[in-house]
């Protein structure tokens, strides 16, 4: 799921810079071997097999190079593949050091010339690219044997012997180190790579529910608001030729009443634009704004009765919260759909940590009923209305239901746990 804080265009040049990656101001050398390796495994080939050409046209081997009998093609043959298997040192390293061994103890056991210098490349390829670590100590262990018992150290050991034997160690364990340092840093990576992603989801996660809270809030606000204004705009049109003092009481009502809807959107809205110490934030509604609340919808509802039972002053902030946008968005659905002429019973009831919300009506609805309009907005997913209520409720882990009741009536019915009282 993707989403935006804010639904920007998107010729917008800010919204495309910062859709672009942010590359590093430095990045690091990246030499040859990274850049070509298989060009460069192949000049490493090349380079071993004339090495060892070179080698034994120093020594008494170096008659082999005149190729005059079967057996110095074979040893020609043994210092070509030796070598070219390099070509395979970081895909298949243990198959490569095999491959050079056998080579190196058919020219020592059979054949007049002695190893091939591709044995020190193959041994550091062992240590650096080979993941099994069986494989490759297994590998390295059976050189050092080798090394070990061609240079007599087991019989008469030598300085020479000695340095040769510790140097086929060290070629392995430098590329074993550098095995480890790299997948130490590659797993550096992969870690600030998830970090990144699951921060950037959480910021995303953050602000759908942002964005859908203040969605609910904008509707709970602008809804009763707006109904309490249309009505009494209305009646203050009806009145004004023959009552124009109570039509002028009517609009200094629709007046206040815009007014606060301001207010509160200006609330709302503030979290999308920076705050500074200057800008100060009204409080959320709660049990104390409810009275308030109902003497404005006495002004269009003539009969409505209020009650609360039990201790609602030390309810939790989000209960009083979910509480009252309940009521309101109750006594909104009952100005919109069924009139002044009805009698309303809004009741709280707060005992054993379960907060019990009733507002009930008794009168003929004269457009479409609020449940109705519900079932249609849960389904295609655009309504705020009793589903709002209900989202409110679930998630404080209540339950809501809102069902016609005596007929003709219809009530809201709410439950929201308060974690007070429980034993």
């Amino acid at each position: 799921m993707k989403s935006s804080s804010l639904n920007m265009p998107a010729s917008n040049p800010l919204n495309a810079s910062s859709a672009l990656p942010k590359l590093p101001v430095w990045q690091p050398f990246r030499g040859p071997f990274e850049r070509w390796p298989h060009l460069t495994d192949l000049l490493i080939a090349l380079l071993m097999f004339l090495l060892t050409l070179l080698m034994w046209s120093h020594d008494e081997a170096r008659e082999v190079l005149a190729m005059q009998n079967l057996w110095d093609v074979i040893t020609f043959q043994c210092a070509f593949v030796g070598s070219f298997a390099l070509l395979w040192r970081r895909t298949h390293p243990w198959q490569v050091q095999a491959v050079i061994l056998g080579t190196t103890i058919l020219l020592e056991l059979g054949l007049p010339a002695d190893g091939i210098v591709a044995m020190a490349v193959s041994l550091y390829s062992l240590g650096r690219y080979e993941a099994n670590t069986r494989a490759s100590f297994i590998g390295v262990i059976a050189t050092l044997v080798f090394v070990a018992f061609d240079q007599g150290i087991p019989v008469q050991p030598t300085a020479a012997g000695t340095v040769t034997v510790m140097l086929v160690w060290a070629l392995w364990y430098i590329g074993r180190r550098l095995r480890f340092r790299g997948e130490y840093l590659r797993l550096l990576e992969e870690r600030a790579k998830y970090l990144e992603r699951e921060r950037n989801a959480e910021s995303e996660r953050a602000v759908a529910a942002e964005r859908t809270r203040i969605a609910r809030e904008m509707h709970d606000v602008v809804a009763h608001q707006v109904s309490l204004m249309t009505v009494q705009a209305g009646a203050a049109r009806a009145i004004s030729r023959n009552n124009p003092q109570a039509a002028s009481e009517a609009m200094a009502s629709v007046e206040a009443a815009g007014r606060q809807a301001m207010t509160e959107m200006r609330h709302l809205l503030g979290v999308l634009r920076p705050t500074n110490d200057d800008t100060a934030l009204t409080p959320q509604p709660d049990f104390n704004d409810l009275p308030a609340l109902i003497e404005k919808v006495r002004q269009v509802l003539s009969d409505v009765d209020y009650e609360t039972h039990g201790a609602l002053e030390k309810m939790p902030t989000s209960v009083a919260l979910a509480a009252y946008r309940i009521v309101q968005e109750s006594l909104t659905n009952i100005i919109k759909h069924v009139g002044a002429a009805v009698r309303v019973q809004v009741s709280l009831r707060a005992d054993h940590g379960t907060l019990t919300i009733r507002v009930r009506d008794d009168g003929n609805t004269i457009g479409e009923r609020p449940m109705v309009k519900a079932s249609i907005d849960a389904q295609s997913g655009g309504g705020h209305g009793i589903a709002g209520m209900r989202e409110r409720a679930e998630l404080l882990g209540g339950y809501l239901s809102a069902v016609a009741v005596d007929g003709d009536g219809f009530e809201v019915y709410a439950q929201l746990p308060t974690g007070m009282g429980k034993t």
